[in-house]
């Protein structure tokens, strides 16, 4: 994808999804904006000293975000995994990403929690 959009796609999305995953596609449906995101093959760092090979992803899973521009927008985030070559185990990053009991980011539950205040 282009250099300008990558900028866009940094004001709209979390940092800390960017840092660790890849935008590979989109689709806009109607009123709602999905965005398909896949974790980059950088091992998670306490493993760094392992002996990893990336063994692809596991499921899909979807969260809900932030609305833009009255859209609702949905993540679907492929997590990577590797195999460690030396114990022959797999492993992967320990994601805390969902807020327990919904499926928003942290962030946009802690948004929700915070509004519902008022």
């Amino acid at each position: 994808m282009s250099s300008s959009f990558n900028n866009l796609i940094q004001l709209l999305l979390p940092s800390y999804i960017l840092e660790h995953f890849e935008l590979v596609s989109f689709e806009q449906k109607q009123e709602t904006l999905h965005l398909y995101l896949e974790e980059t093959n950088k091992p998670p760092v306490e493993y760094s000293n392992g002996n990893l090979r990336s063994k692809g992803f596991f499921e899909s899973i979807t969260l809900q975000d932030f609305p833009i521009r009255e859209h609702k927008v949905y993540l679907h985030i492929k997590r990577r995994r590797w195999l460690n070559l030396t114990t022959n185990k797999v492993v992967f990053r320990d994601w805390n990403s969902v807020a327990k009991g919904t499926r928003f980011t942290q962030e946009f539950a802690s948004f929700l929690k915070e509004i519902s205040r008022y």
